[in-house]
């Protein structure tokens, strides 16, 4: 057995004896929630003031022994240019480097640990400026456990489930730096085999390998799922599984509701990030993610920072990452707009939820003269088109480009001439939106498909 094999054995022992905890504290009281945030908190600004020279300074003035989290609001904001351009002084462990960390990422072919026992992972610069977070031991355990518990807590509450063979399938990145696949790989064992397709393969090779290993559990990128049910409609794809998760991009209305009519399994959403692991977590049971608020703090907030209350969009969030200690990531910017749900959920969970993101700051199309577009002028538009299976917006100067994949005749004049007429009631001048049937999507590195690409910055009003 090599030494990697042999230090990854260790840390799946390590996982499983935790992750019966993780499970339980899904239905923590609000009361215990709330005392488990401030004593990690609390840990976290210690150690980030003892051992983090950037967020010594930073924090010179905060008690970790009296801090409470509705004091957080008067601690700064840290953003991803913060990180990358300090990231030597706020890790805390001297080891780590951001020279030794990024030689690492592009050393890797496969699963390995960074510096004997740690993770190394990169963020697939969707809205920006790439990023680098490096994960501890005990941390990289707490990430997985966060992602796995609530469908492992379904699957224990439903015989039917149970009973079924314990086969899942992901269509997503398999790329061992990136957080939707890396901890996977990691801790793969008989109790969690993930038969991996990478989402940049031909679409007939992975629907060959599904029909091969024939899930009961499927996860995927968003974007894929739309076309995994076209092929199922289509009866090239042959499978039935009985839950479907997925990850990494916006789910959007349509396409949960196509999986559901497709396959009449659940649809579970995931919002995972690179800074915080499992952010939000889908439960099957009821709308919307799970925020895991035992290992985490998000505050949702407008442009100018202000808390923003349930049913209202934030424009961003802050995340404070509790349980990674090696990296301090407090109230540190996520720009994916967020919306709390205040009613209760039927898994009897007490963690707060969000409901599912459909987009993030970064997706907005600022155009001359000041006029903001959100996406969902376009989703809305490119969602009642039938044959439109999946797509791409670029923006342009006057207007944009519309890339679509198509299971069927498609009226491209029409559709963009429907998009152009609500640019311009947006205050658009003479706007042009081109429509144009391709046979696929460039992707990110990552394998995620970015489906709202700006120009850059605005020009001038």
């Amino acid at each position: 057995m090599s030494d990697y094999e042999s230090l990854r054995q260790r840390h799946v022992e390590d996982f499983l004896a935790r992750i019966a905890d993780h499970i339980e504290r899904i239905e923590w009281t609000p009361e215990r929630l709330r005392a488990e945030r401030q004593e990690r908190l609390r840990e976290l600004v210690r150690v980030a003031k003892e051992r983090s020279p950037w967020h010594r300074e930073r924090l010179a003035a905060v008690d970790p022994e009296t801090l409470r989290e509705e004091d957080l609001a008067k601690l700064p904001v840290m953003t991803k240019d913060d990180l990358m351009t300090n990231f030597d002084e706020i890790v805390t462990d001297r080891r780590v480097t951001l020279a030794a960390a990024n030689a690492h990422i592009e050393g890797l072919t496969s699963d390995a640990y960074f510096l004997g026992d740690l993770h190394a992972v990169a963020s697939g610069g969707s809205s920006g400026r790439r990023g680098v977070f490096v994960y501890g031991w005990e941390a990289w355990s707490t990430a997985f456990a966060g992602f796995a518990r609530q469908s492992l807590r379904d699957r224990l509450r439903d015989p039917e489930l149970a009973a079924l063979p314990d086969s899942a399938a992901a269509v997503a990145a398999d790329h061992p730096w990136h957080m939707t696949s890396a901890p996977a790989q990691t801790f793969s064992s008989a109790f969690s085999e993930v038969h991996r397709f990478p989402v940049t393969r031909p679409v007939a090779e992975i629907v060959a390998g599904l029909n091969r290993v024939h899930p009961t559990i499927l996860f995927a990128y968003a974007s894929a799922l739309s076309v995994l049910v076209e092929e199922a409609r289509a009866g090239r794809l042959r499978i039935a599984p009985k839950r479907v998760t997925s990850t990494s991009e916006p789910l959007l209305p349509e396409i949960s509701a196509a999986v559901e009519e497709v396959w009449g399994a659940p649809v579970a959403n995931w919002w995972g990030t690179s800074e915080g692991g499992p952010t939000g977590v889908g439960c099957f049971r009821g709308r919307g993610m799970h925020l895991s608020e035992d290992l985490l703090i998000v505050e949702p907030v407008d442009d100018a920072g202000n808390p923003v209350g349930p049913g209202q969009t934030a424009s961003k969030a802050y995340l404070t990452n509790l349980f990674n200690l090696i990296q301090p990531l407090i109230r540190y910017e996520i720009t994916d707009e967020v919306k709390l749900l205040d009613e209760p959920c039927p898994c009897g969970s007490t963690h707060r939820r969000i409901d599912d993101i459909q987009g993030r700051l970064d997706d907005r199309f600022v155009y001359g003269g000041g006029v903001a577009v959100h996406p969902h002028l376009f989703r809305s538009a490119l969602s009642r088109a039938a044959s439109v299976v999946e797509y791409q917006v670029r923006q342009t100067p006057n207007g944009a480009d519309v890339l679509a994949i198509t299971s069927g005749p498609l009226d491209a004049e029409r559709l963009g001439a429907e998009v152009a007429v609500e640019l311009g009631r947006l205050g658009l001048r003479q706007p042009v939106v081109n429509v144009r049937a391709v046979g696929c999507l460039e992707r990110q590195a990552s394998g995620k498909l970015k489906r709202f690409v700006p120009l850059g910055p605005a020009p001038p009003g």
